[in-house]
């Protein structure tokens, strides 16, 4: 999708992969700005690691404690974190309601996609929100994180910390707008739904970021009625928003959109 909105908008520049190793990281980094990349994404397990490598970091991805995406001036490093802005603009697309307006469920928030999630609903300032992990100690200790963040001129959020067998999970799910599914489950065909379908409601929006395989999850949601969506989404939301990061212009969303859509389907084929 970025080679194509590279191509659309009469640009030089090419995007490509990068295999660095965790031990090459330091010094990788530095080089950057001197080889003449104008700005880099990172995936895991870098998004972490490379903080102190930076020169000046985002409030937002500051607030996450990690960075996917970093931007080069004048060979100065600039990190930022398109998780959870770019699950903001995949709800407004996908479902047509702000994700602030909704109470939201997250499935696997004791995961680092999890963690950026829960705090950008947080920052949006859901009304209410739960977090749901099989280690319930992880959750407990980001409900601490999360109920601290308090947006300017928006309510503090309901937290709620659960373990995936909670009895108390039923009811929390019955008082959810938008389950967000951020666990590895799904990824394999074979894998359950992280949650009991039998909890599912038509009224329910269910959103999967997990984009590979049609999940258990998803199915189960469709069958009932609910509103569904998955990760390529947020996948293209957050590549549109590390374009502009880096070009300082709006990305071509749909030519962007088209080749993504191209590229996963030739994956599934």
């Amino acid at each position: 999708m970025h080679n194509a909105a590279l191509s659309a908008c009469y640009l030089s520049q090419r995007y490509g992969r990068l295999h660095i190793l965790s031990e090459e990281l330091s010094e990788a980094v530095p080089l950057l700005g001197r080889a003449g990349f104008v700005g880099v994404n990172l995936t895991i397990p870098h998004k972490v690691a490379v903080l102190p490598m930076l020169d000046v970091v985002d409030p937002s991805a500051e607030l996450l404690g990690a960075v996917n995406t970093i931007a080069i001036r004048d060979q100065m490093l600039f990190g930022f974190n398109t998780d959870g802005p770019g699950l903001v603009r995949a709800i407004a697309a996908d479902f047509g309601v702000r994700l602030g307006e909704l109470r939201v469920l997250i499935l696997g928030a004791g995961g680092g996609a999890g963690r950026a999630i829960a705090l950008q609903c947080a920052l949006e300032g859901c009304p209410r929100i739960a977090l749901v992990n099989r280690t319930l100690e992880k959750v407990e200790a980001l409900a601490g994180e999360v109920s601290g963040v308090h947006p300017a001129g928006r309510s503090e959020s309901e937290v709620y910390a659960l373990g995936s067998t909670d009895t108390s999970l039923a009811e929390q799910v019955a008082m959810t707008d938008l389950i967000l599914q951020c666990s590895s489950l799904g990824m394999h065909a074979d894998d359950p739904s992280p949650l009991p379908v039998e909890f599912l409601q038509s009224s329910h929006l269910v959103y999967d970021t997990i984009y590979s395989n049609r999940s258990q999850l998803i199915t189960a949601a469709a069958a009932v009625g609910a509103r569904t969506a998955n990760g390529l989404s947020l996948l293209l939301h957050q590549g549109a928003l590390a374009f502009e990061i880096w070009f300082g212009r709006p990305a071509p969303l749909e030519i962007m959109r088209a080749a993504l859509l191209e590229a996963a389907a030739t994956r599934g084929s």
